[in-house]
């Protein structure tokens, strides 16, 4: 005589056999559906692409013709990054046949000079001076414009566009100062910080300029090159030179 096994039993085991046919079929499915039609990419949705070439960021996928929206995400978002410019990417699927790029893009900090011969006036380069494939004039780039690409002065730059975004779009132009420091010019003002200033000395210089110009004071330079002090002149220090002055 058979026995026969209880109805919780026979239910656990249809579940498990189902759950063993059902894997195969989920893992297997984007294979699969690579080769409908349907889901091929027939538009391409760029989220976050502001200085970038959007032909560039699109490029840069190197999608095939009978691409599909069930292709390898993660392998798109890897070759974005490896994109000059980008900061981080992500690919998402958007069905039935939409793909959305979202980009962070690497902040420039300043423009810069372009080389000699290059054929351009100015180049977008980031915190650390490295160039960046941002087109200034089509981009609308407004930013300060720093003598070269020194990682010291840039960075400077850098910095103030974090701590303090309205000081960083008053400023015109940068420049090295003396063996350690550097040059901001700020309208008809100056303000000299060394490489090495932290956040604290930007909000320092930031509160005396407003004192000054509540009390009505005049003033060419700020120098906050000393530790916790601003010095306030009414004539400027020697030029510097420009570089390594």
């Amino acid at each position: 005589m058979t026995r026969r096994w209880p109805r919780w039993r026979r239910r656990a085991f249809a579940g498990v056999t189902g759950l063993a046919l059902l894997v195969p079929c989920w893992l297997g499915a984007p294979v699969v559906l690579q080769r409908v039609a349907l889901f091929r990419v027939r538009q391409i949705e760029l989220v976050g692409v502001r200085n970038l070439a959007p032909d560039a960021v699109i490029a840069a996928l190197r999608l095939g013709p009978r691409a599909s929206v069930f292709g390898d995400t993660r392998l798109l978002a890897d070759r974005l990054r490896g994109l000059a410019g980008v900061a981080e990417a992500r690919v998402v699927r958007r069905l039935p046949a939409v793909l959305s790029v979202e980009v962070r893009e690497v902040e420039p900090a300043a423009l810069v000079p372009a080389p000699r011969g290059s054929g351009r006036g100015l180049v977008a380069v980031d915190a650390a001076g490295r160039p960046l494939p941002f087109d200034p004039a089509r981009a609308g780039l407004d930013l300060p414009i720093a003598a070269s690409a020194d990682s010291g002065v840039v960075g400077v730059l850098a910095l103030i566009q974090s701590v303090d975004p309205a000081l960083f779009q008053t400023i015109t132009g940068a420049r090295a100062f003396a063996r350690s420091g550097v040059l901001l010019e700020i309208g008809p003002h100056r303000v000299l910080v060394g490489r090495d200033a932290g956040p604290e000395v930007i909000r320092a210089v930031v509160l005396v300029a407003q004192d000054l110009a509540a009390k009505g004071r005049k003033y060419v330079e700020l120098d906050a090159r000393f530790a916790g002090q601003v010095v306030v002149r009414r004539r400027p220090t020697a030029s510097g030179g420009g570089e390594g002055a």
